[in-house]
């Protein structure tokens, strides 16, 4: 009895690392504070993949402000979590990893939800590419070292206790006035200091075919002398950018609606590694 239960836990942790192909990934669309548009845009995505995905990625940052207390959350976004619960019903994969504005999350997002939340990266088989999906904040070598200080903080239990003792409104309203200069910027440096972690990072892993950031909100794809591929789908605040992630491709591209209905433009493609 007990090594059946062993062997179904090992064989669940190993199916949680296998993410089916076609895998759709997006980033930091920051809803609570985003346009009414991008959010309707995004539904409108939501709904557009159920024809294909197998797998949806959370790439960080999709509210600008996500708490739960014991028995409240956020009343942003909801519609898109009523769609994101649709999803999850009808067998897609969802996996969340939690970026700077969403890693108060838990047990709603998890059961309620039925999303896989991470604090931290997630690594595993997308698509068929060996991979490594993290947000990107706090990674860059002298630019974000006053930051990861600060994120220790905010992310220590003890924080996380005492924040949970405010009212919900008063809590909202003094996290989202003071996430406002990293919500509404793309990085200064255009993207090329995560760039250069992810380069250093495929360099010294030759077994890591995809690496995924988010954060900067500049999509890339890129290759490496590798020849694994670095991605990063932008901001969904405004761009409306994703990945499209196949066993032969992986894909950049911008979501829109026209007068024939939602479609995607592919932006940029890279081959499967050989």
């Amino acid at each position: 009895m007990w090594f059946a239960t062993l062997c179904k836990g090992r064989a669940d942790a190993y199916t949680r690392r296998v993410l089916p192909s076609p895998a759709y990934l997006i980033s930091d669309a920051h809803l609570g504070v985003a346009d009414p548009d991008a959010e309707r845009l995004l539904l409108a995505f939501l709904r557009d993949i159920r024809r294909d995905a197998k797998t949806l990625v959370i790439n960080g940052d999709l509210f600008d402000f996500w708490f739960e207390w014991k028995r409240v959350i956020p009343r942003a976004g909801y519609r898109v979590l009523a769609a994101l619960a649709d999803l999850a019903d009808q067998g897609v994969r969802i996996v969340y990893v939690a970026g700077n504005h969403d890693c108060w999350g838990g047990d709603f997002l998890r059961q309620d939800v039925g999303v896989d939340y991470l604090r931290g990266p997630w690594r595993g088989d997308i698509a068929g590419w060996v991979s490594h999906i993290e947000h990107g904040d706090g990674l860059r070598d002298e630019e974000d070292r006053k930051y990861r200080m600060l994120r220790v903080v905010l992310r220590h239990p003890l924080a996380i206790w005492a924040f949970r003792w405010l009212h919900p409104d008063l809590g909202t309203r003094l996290a989202l006035g003071s996430s406002h200069a990293s919500r509404t910027y793309r990085a200064k440096d255009g993207g090329s200091g995560l760039l250069k972690v992810a380069m250093r990072a495929l360099a010294g892993d030759p077994a890591l075919q995809l690496l995924v950031y988010g954060h900067s909100h500049v999509p890339v794809v890129e290759r490496a002398e590798t020849g694994a591929v670095f991605a990063n789908p932008g901001t969904w605040l405004g761009d409306s950018t994703f990945l499209r992630v196949t066993d032969d491709a992986v894909e950049l591209r911008r979501f829109r609606i026209s007068l024939s209905g939602p479609s995607s433009d592919l932006l940029r493609r890279e081959p499967a590694r050989t």
